[in-house]
C-alpha cells in the first residue's frame, strides 16, 4: 500500500508552507500536482525542478507560497537552493514570480549564480520577459547576495573549465543524461583543476 501521509510544516505566523511530501498525482513541464491525503496541491515548477523529479510517485518539494489580493500560488521545488535564488530574484523591482520562474526554466541556477557574480548583463538579459535595465538591477541588488551565499572561486572554476565542457558533451553523446554526469564531473574537476578531457571522461564512467 502507498504510504499517503503528507508532512506539511507550515509557518502559522506568516501563512508559508516549507515543504509539501506525498504522492505525485500529476505532472508537465510546468506544474505538478501532489495528492496528500487525497487533497491535490496544485505546484507551478520550472524546468530544473522537472529535471530532477524522480521517477518514484512519492515526492517532496520545497515550496513558497505567493499571496494576493485575488490568489494564492504555489511554487516548487526540488533543490533548497533553487528556492532560495527564486526569492532573490522576486525581490529585484521588474521581476515577478513569472518571470523568475523563466530564469529558472532558461538557465540552471548555477548558470544564474554565474551570471549575477561576474556582472554578465548580456546572460540576463537573453531570458524572455528581462530588458536592459531590469538585468542591470538584477545585478546590482544581487550581486553581493550571491557572492555572500555562494563560493566564487568555485563557480568561476566550473564556468571557464572547457575540459569540463567538452567531457559533458561526450557523456551526452554516450547516452548520459547530463544533469547526472554534471554532479559527477563538477566534483572530478574540484578535486583536480587540470584533469583532461579523457580522464574527466574515464573516472565519470566508473561512477554513473
Amino acid at each position: 500500500m502507498f504510504e499517503e501521509i503528507c508532512y506539511i510544516w507550515r509557518y502559522i505566523w506568516i501563512g508559508m508552507i516549507a515543504y509539501i511530501q506525498g504522492k505525485l498525482a500529476e505532472k508537465t513541464p510546468t506544474e505538478v500536482v501532489i495528492d496528500c491525503n487525497g487533497v491535490g496541491y496544485h505546484i507551478n515548477i520550472s524546468l530544473h525542478t522537472y529535471s530532477l523529479l524522480p521517477n518514484t510517485d512519492f515526492v517532496k518539494l520545497f515550496t513558497h507560497l505567493q499571496i494576493k489580493e485575488d490568489s494564492h500560488t504555489l511554487f516548487g521545488f526540488v533543490e533548497k537552493s533553487e528556492r532560495e535564488i527564486f526569492k532573490m530574484l522576486l525581490s529585484v523591482s521588474g521581476i515577478g514570480a513569472s518571470i523568475a520562474r523563466t530564469m529558472l526554466s532558461s538557465l540552471e541556477p548555477k548558470q544564474i549564480i554565474q551570471a549575477l557574480a561576474p556582472a554578465d548583463v548580456g546572460t540576463i538579459q537573453s531570458i524572455k520577459g528581462i530588458g536592459s535595465k531590469t538585468a542591470q538591477r538584477a545585478i546590482l541588488d544581487l550581486k553581493d547576495k550571491v557572492l555572500k551565499l555562494y563560493d566564487l572561486d568555485e563557480v568561476s572554476m566550473f564556468q571557464n573549465n572547457t575540459n569540463r565542457d567538452e567531457a559533458l558533451s561526450a557523456l551526452e553523446v554516450l547516452g548520459f543524461v547530463r544533469k547526472s554526469s554534471e554532479k559527477v564531473v563538477d566534483k572530478i574537476v574540484k578535486e583536480d583543476q587540470t584533469a583532461s578531457v579523457e580522464t574527466i571522461i574515464k573516472q565519470a564512467l566508473k561512477n554513473l
